[in-house]
């Protein structure tokens, strides 16, 4: 999906709507800190402009992106830490569709939603994923 057609999902009044993705692309939350690059806490925001990207995530996210999907950066970073993340994303390359502040900290998260959330762990190697069997929570009269 291009960033024009990401863009033109608009509502009749002119509002962004929210698009429809097409068959086979996907919309990737991609967190920042300790997964694209090294942990820098909010506490230390002159990190920020300073750390370096994981050359893997770089090169893996940016196809990604060429290949169509959409990439949607999600870091607990604040609201007024977006111009120095967003000038860091810009000056080392990432290809992006939108970055969204604010996430909870910690890193306990249980995404409930009504449609299929697929869910990956960043282990230390950012790679092109695969598909594995696993064992996984669901509600309980969910079939």
């Amino acid at each position: 999906m291009s960033e024009e057609q990401f863009n033109e999902a608009l509502n009749e009044d002119g509002s962004l709507a929210s698009p429809v993705l097409p068959e086979g692309v996907k919309n990737y939350l991609i967190d920042i800190d300790g997964t694209i690059t090294e942990d820098v806490p909010n506490e230390e925001p002159e990190r920020m402009a300073t750390c370096a990207p994981f050359p893997d995530a770089l090169k893996t996210l940016n196809e990604w992106y060429d290949q169509g999907h959409v990439i949607c950066f999600f870091t607990s970073r604040t609201e007024e830490h977006r111009e120095v993340t967003t000038d860091w994303l810009n000056k080392h390359g990432f290809k992006f569709h939108s970055l969204l502040m604010g996430k909870p900290r910690g890193g306990n998260y249980h995404w409930i939603d009504n449609h299929m959330v697929r869910a990956t762990r960043y282990t230390g190697e950012f790679t092109h994923l695969v598909e594995k069997e696993v064992t996984i929570e669901v509600f309980k009269n969910h079939k």
